[in-house]
């Protein structure tokens, strides 16, 4: 479990990502939103990355990036991102590396069992990759108005 704390420097973040490239924050000239969800195709994790995709006209208007990071692998995100049109990176943690820098890689239950999940969770980073704003346990209804808004805060909007 990382201690990210907001002022802190985000950790670097260079993955797999849909379409067969890679995303690698260090080469990110801008600010950029990291959002960890569990799986794709699932309920809750379709539905908030179809609200940010429908928002991307703002986050390109002010050159933030937005990057959805799970455990799935390449070819489920391509499927992921044709079935639903989506408009967003997509990284590909395998391993659970980049879930462990960010701190998110944890002990969940459900009905009782204990498991290791992804706590769904968003990271806003300044252009000089610091922290500015973390949500953790997301709840998906929302959210993206508060992310827009808190990147307005960021960018002095």
């Amino acid at each position: 479990m990382s201690d990210l704390s907001k002022n802190m420097i985000a950790p670097s973040l260079n993955i797999p990502r849909d379409g067969g490239s890679h995303i690698n924050t260090a080469k990110l000239n801008g600010p950029y939103i990291v959002y960890f969800y569990p799986k794709d195709d699932t309920p809750g994790c379709t539905k908030e990355a179809i609200e940010f995709s429908a928002n991307t006209d703002f986050f390109n208007k002010n050159n933030i990036t937005v990057i959805g990071v799970s455990k799935d692998t390449i070819d489920k995100h391509d499927k992921f991102i044709l079935k639903h049109n989506l408009n967003i990176i997509l990284g590909s943690d395998i391993s659970g590396e980049v879930c462990e820098k960010f701190g998110v890689w944890v002990e969940k239950s459900m009905y009782g069992r204990k498991y290791m999940g992804i706590e769904r969770s968003t990271f806003l980073v300044s252009a000089d990759n610091i922290i500015f704003k973390i949500w953790h346990k997301v709840k998906v209804k929302g959210h993206i108005d508060e992310v827009i808004k808190i990147s307005k805060e960021m960018l002095n909007m």
